[in-house]
């Protein structure tokens, strides 16, 4: 076996010196690689979407968030958020517990820009269904406020916002909790209806100075559309409307469902009574000789019922399928 000499020696120590430093190098490379393929500091918590109106929209952790209508200002706290100001809508009518000192901002319609950029908000939200929303929207576009146009009409519109939302918040479990388990629970009610019964319905918006007949183009007729029922008013054009009571005698609706529209409860159903009631050639219609005239609840048909629609829609199959 030969000696290894003193220069073989001092070769091998360098060669191991190299590779030494070869795998230190691998190492830096590969760890900073790896760094750069993380999110950085400054882009953790951001998020980008397209709001109802095509607009892409990106945030970075809104505190200040301002809702310019109590539906929205109800979703963005089930999404786990706080709201800096909101509209009377959700203070007045709705009693929302929002929590802490909510500022007012005006009416739905009119909702007061002047106010809602002194406050400084990080995120406004508001409704692509309301045009002075929609210009608002560019006033604040322009002064750097980052702001989104939201569209709810529909269950699946409600999940779709609570869902951007709770990606906003971070809050993920209430997408669960205050979404996903609401539809789970939504077409549990609409499994059990029975395809082979197809009570015929008469859904009226009633106001004031009169009412209208409503087909498949709004939140409750879109419900009474998943459980069965067949809208006269979808069915026949002539109806939607403007209703007369030849109309309305010769389709014979199983169900008449009221939602009452203005400032006045009392005024429009006294007007709706009125021409229903007065009339004893009315008064052979099945819906009213049977009972089944019913004013529905704002809080689940004329407001969006929110984390509620479950209930909406179990309250509808109850008087369709349950009630005598």
């Amino acid at each position: 076996m030969r000696r290894k000499t003193k220069s073989s020696m001092r070769k091998l120590c360098k060669a191991c010196v190299v590779i030494v430093i070869f795998c230190v190098l691998c190492a830096t490379i590969f760890g900073c690689a790896s760094k750069q393929g993380e999110k950085q500091p400054s882009q953790q918590g951001e998020i980008s979407f397209t709001d109802a109106l095509g607009n892409e929209v990106t945030l970075h952790q809104p505190q200040r968030v301002i809702c310019t209508m109590g539906s929205f200002a109800q979703t963005w706290y089930l999404a786990g958020g706080k709201v800096l100001a909101t509209t009377s809508d959700a203070i007045e009518d709705r009693k929302l517990d929002l929590g802490g000192e909510v500022e007012n901002i005006g009416t739905v319609k009119q909702p007061n820009l002047e106010k809602i950029m002194a406050l400084n908000p990080d995120f406004v939200i508001l409704s692509a269904d309301i045009a002075t929303h929609v210009s608002a929207a560019e006033t604040l576009k322009k002064a750097g406020i980052p702001c989104a146009l939201f569209k709810v009409e529909y269950f699946q519109d409600y999940l779709d916002m609570l869902n951007i939302l709770t990606d906003i918040t971070g809050r993920k479990d209430l997408y669960k909790k205050n979404g996903l388990a609401i539809e789970a629970q939504i077409k549990e009610t609409i499994a059990k209806v029975d395809p082979t019964k197809r009570p015929t319905v008469l859904f009226l918006r009633a106001y004031s100075t009169g009412a209208k007949s409503k087909g498949e183009d709004n939140m409750v007729g879109v419900m009474l559309k998943d459980l069965g029922a067949d809208n006269i008013a979808s069915r026949h054009p002539s109806l939607l409307e403007t209703i007369t009571m030849e109309e309305m005698m010769k389709a014979d609706p199983d169900y008449i469902f009221v939602a009452t529209m203005g400032a006045s409860d009392e005024e429009a159903l006294a007007a709706l009574k009125d021409m229903l009631f007065s009339n004893k050639a009315m008064q052979e219609l099945k819906a009213i000789k049977n009972n089944h005239y019913y004013v529905l609840d704002k809080e689940l048909f004329h407001y969006k019922p929110n984390h509620r629609w479950a209930e909406s829609y179990a309250y509808l199959y109850k008087l369709l399928y349950e009630t005598k």
